[in-house]
């Protein structure tokens, strides 16, 4: 992991096409502007997570179905 200190105001530069700003620092929360090209998703982890442990258990519950089709 990279580990960077910025200040407000300041942005880093992520695969030349993504740019992350410090917006804001209050306390021991940071508000950050995120700007990209509309095909790149941008996710909070919690949410990313969310979605992932949704989509393997579709693809587990589509297998199963699949498989209780063949078996017959």
């Amino acid at each position: 992991m990279l580990a960077l200190s910025r200040k407000k105001g300041e942005a880093i530069i992520v695969n030349n096409n993504v740019e992350i700003t410090i917006l804001e620092v209050k306390g021991d929360q940071v508000k950050i502007g995120i700007s990209a090209p509309k095909d790149v998703p941008i996710y909070r982890k919690e949410v990313y997570m969310q979605i992932q442990q949704a989509n393997e258990e579709a693809a587990n519950a589509e297998g199963l179905a699949a498989l209780a089709d063949l078996l017959g």
